[in-house]
């Protein structure tokens, strides 16, 4: 049997002073960049794994190994629970994690409503834990230093917001196909266009001016949905697909100047840069490589151990991409 197992016995004891952390899901971001973040973090520990597929779950080197989701939030050794399942089961997994007391920290989109999202936040103030949503590129320099600048309003009033992020096409049997699961565009990859052009106008709530529709052959979800978004000085586009080209782009006009990046989304694969034209004259601040999961993981673990400094996606900027999304979706294509 393998020690990774729970039939394999106890785990090994959890070191002092560690935050000890357990997956539910155990598919490609999991595998492939929070699981190599936690294991790298001196402060944590990858205590304990759950999921359907044994080999997946047990290439996640956790100290344990469940096939039940319910069994892996009853182990005392795990103190966050990183929620990396299908979207649709987002909300249930991390109330339930909430109520058995560990911290949460669930792949975007948070909920898939605004309702959702604020019942998953209840649950944490009822439980007193972290409910934070892993929209990993938050944790990029390049993107504090985006907010930043918007908050010493280096444009100026923003009057215009164009953000495009074309995924990657999903297998035939991928769960991003299926509608009833969470699935389509606007939730995988919309989510971050929206807070992108949200974030440049304060996390106003924006008025629905046109929306654009296509679905995979066959109907079910979204491979593509293209909006017009209203505010009350400036105006938004948003393209958010999964057709597989890789485009991906941020421009935000103000009063005094634009400001563009080329990788708002997905910046950690290279250098990144954002491009400042502004009365002063042009600017280009440049970010070297780095790992995003890795700062994400780094943050949360030090807000899971008490430290008030970390940094967090806030849950009311979490709630307006709900909500704003809630209300693109509600919108009739024209």
């Amino acid at each position: 049997m393998s020690p990774a197992d729970k039939s394999a016995g106890a785990p090994a004891a959890r070191r002092a002073g560690t935050v000890g952390w357990g997956f539910l899901g155990a598919g490609h971001i999991a595998t492939a960049n929070v699981g190599p973040a936690v294991r790298g973090l001196a402060g944590a520990e990858l205590r304990a794994a759950a999921g359907r597929d044994r080999r997946r779950t047990g290439a996640l080197g956790a100290a344990a190994c469940y096939p039940d989701y319910a069994d892996l939030l009853a182990d005392d050794s795990v103190d966050v629970v990183y929620i990396a399942l299908h979207n649709s089961a987002h909300a249930q997994w991390a109330v339930r994690a909430l109520e058995a007391g560990r911290h949460v920290l669930c792949e975007k989109p948070l909920g898939l409503s605004a309702a959702e999202v604020e019942t998953m936040a209840r649950a944490a103030a009822a439980s007193g834990r972290l409910l934070v949503e892993a929209t990993w590129n938050r944790w990029h320099p390049q993107t504090r230093d985006l907010a930043r600048l918007l908050a010493e309003g280096v444009v100026g009033e923003v009057r215009h917001v164009a953000a495009v992020f074309d995924g990657a096409d999903p297998d035939p049997d991928n769960y991003r196909r299926v509608a009833a699961l969470g699935g389509g565009a606007l939730w995988d990859v919309g989510c971050y266009a929206v807070a992108a052009v949200l974030a440049a106008y304060g996390w106003a709530a924006p008025t629905v001016t046109a929306v654009r529709r296509d679905t995979w052959p066959g109907g079910s979800a979204d491979v593509r949905t293209s909006v017009d978004l209203g505010f009350a000085h400036g105006t938004a586009t948003v393209l958010a697909s999964l057709s597989g080209t890789g485009q991906e782009s941020l421009v935000i006009t103000g009063t005094g100047g634009t400001l563009c990046m080329d990788h708002p989304f997905t910046a950690g694969r290279g250098p990144a840069e954002i491009r400042l034209e502004t009365v002063r004259g042009s600017q280009v601040r440049h970010y070297p490589p780095v790992d995003p999961y890795a700062l994400m993981a780094a943050e949360v673990t030090r807000a899971a151990a008490g430290d008030p400094s970390a940094f967090l996606v806030p849950l009311d900027q979490s709630l307006a991409v709900a909500g704003a999304l809630d209300s693109i979706r509600r919108a009739a294509p024209v």
